[in-house]
């Protein structure tokens, strides 16, 4: 869906990046790409070095960069359009015309956050977090060296100290068999007592 977009708000000073958190590489994340037929930016960050840099534990999270590459909004479920998943509602039709909104009007939008918001958006992690992104990038890094008993290991430390980041356990659970890899899912999303992604907020009236 976000090609449709892309294809409409193009000519407007726009520019849409997809950068796919994904250790798999081209091989995992470029099947995804080539099946929406994307012909925006579309990047494969097999380091995680994105959602590392700004702790997006969850995807898709959306970042709008303003023309001085300042950031003026953030946020995580950033869909299209708003859909029932698991008898959860997931994204916000508001999004895509907040966005559009900031196309056309820039630092006169409604819908830009100031610094501090986008600063409060940005999740701060605590002592175990900060331990766990060192032991993610290790089992990457083993990964990527075919030592598959270490990654999982670095994997299963990483998830345990920072049992929130969701693109930590798809990571993991990416190379199980599809069944396992459902089974972790719901196990995990059943056991949730807050939402599943972070509330929006400054959208426009009126949509859901």
């Amino acid at each position: 869906m976000w090609q449709t977009i892309y294809e409409d708000l193009k000519d407007q000073n726009f520019e849409l990046i997809s950068a796919a958190q994904d250790t798999g590489g081209e091989a995992k994340a470029g099947p995804i790409f080539d099946r929406a037929n994307v012909t925006y930016t579309a990047i494969v960050d097999v380091n995680h070095t994105i959602s590392s840099l700004f702790n997006l534990v969850n995807v898709p999270s959306g970042v709008w960069i303003n023309e001085e590459g300042r950031i003026v909004r953030i946020d995580e479920g950033t869909y299209t359009k708003s859909a029932k998943v698991l008898g959860n509602t997931i994204g916000h039709d508001g999004y895509v015309p907040a966005l559009r909104d900031w196309i056309a009007k820039g630092d006169e939008s409604a819908y830009i956050m100031s610094p501090d918001e986008v600063a409060s958006n940005i999740r701060l992690r605590v002592a175990d977090e900060e331990l766990a992104e060192p032991n993610f990038k290790l089992a990457n890094y083993f990964y990527a060296k075919g030592n598959m008993d270490s990654a999982n290991a670095y994997w299963d430390k990483a998830q345990a100290l920072s049992p929130d980041s969701w693109n930590f356990h798809r990571q993991d659970w990416s190379f199980l068999p599809s069944a396992e890899t459902n089974k972790n899912f719901l196990g995990k999303v059943n056991a949730l007592t807050t939402s599943y992604y972070a509330p929006m907020s400054k959208l426009p009236e009126g949509s859901k």
